[in-house]
């Protein structure tokens, strides 16, 4: 049996507390969505936050969990990498892994990435791991294991369904699930039968 990484990022009860971000590569498209919840403890601090964007002129999509302003940290040093390795996405992810893991100031970054390129859908994490999972379909935040149950579920038992109307779906169905999420979408696509 295949499995996907979900992995909620909601640790601390007194630190912001936000998202589900879920990608998938389907049918010859690759899509990340969010929702646009921000958390702090019992308090919705925003509604429209932007969680999801794009990387590498438009090649690459990249969404984060956790803390805004560690994962712009992030969104930067990774864009870095893909400048230095060519776009490459799963060497870029590697390399911020690494870095990620053993300097002293990312360290203390509280954050999860999701990228995607035409090729590669990973999960990236401050504990060195770089996952790339086998059914296509990747989920983090706090209403990740809710969005991945869903998208599964649609790839399996709705095979008409295009790889945007499952991410749009399956984040409406975690907004009413998980207290932290909420219907205030933004998705955002790739061709994977085009080449980069």
């Amino acid at each position: 049996m295949k499995h996907s990484p979900a992995i909620d990022s909601s640790v601390s009860p007194n630190r912001i507390r936000s998202t589900t971000v879920l990608g998938i590569r389907h049918k010859g498209r690759v899509v990340l969505g969010s929702d646009g919840q921000a958390t702090m403890g019992d308090t919705v601090m925003k509604k429209s936050a932007q969680k999801v964007r794009t990387l590498h002129d438009g090649k690459i999509l990249s969404g984060f969990a956790g803390a805004t302003a560690d994962a712009f940290t992030l969104f930067e040093r990774f864009e870095e990498k893909l400048q230095q390795y060519g776009g490459n996405v799963t060497r870029s992810a590697v390399e911020l892994a690494k870095d990620w893991r053993t300097d002293r100031y990312l360290r203390r970054l509280e954050a999860l990435l999701a990228v995607a390129s035409v090729d590669r859908l990973l999960l990236i994490s401050g504990t060195g791991d770089v996952i790339e999972p086998d059914d296509e379909i990747l989920a983090i935040g706090s209403g990740g294991p809710y969005a991945l149950a869903a998208a599964r579920a649609m790839v399996r038992h709705a095979p008409d369904m295009d790889a945007r109307a499952i991410v749009e779906q399956s984040l409406l169905i975690a907004s009413e699930i998980c207290i932290y999420s909420n219907d205030t979408l933004t998705i955002i696509e790739l061709d994977a039968s085009s080449s980069t």
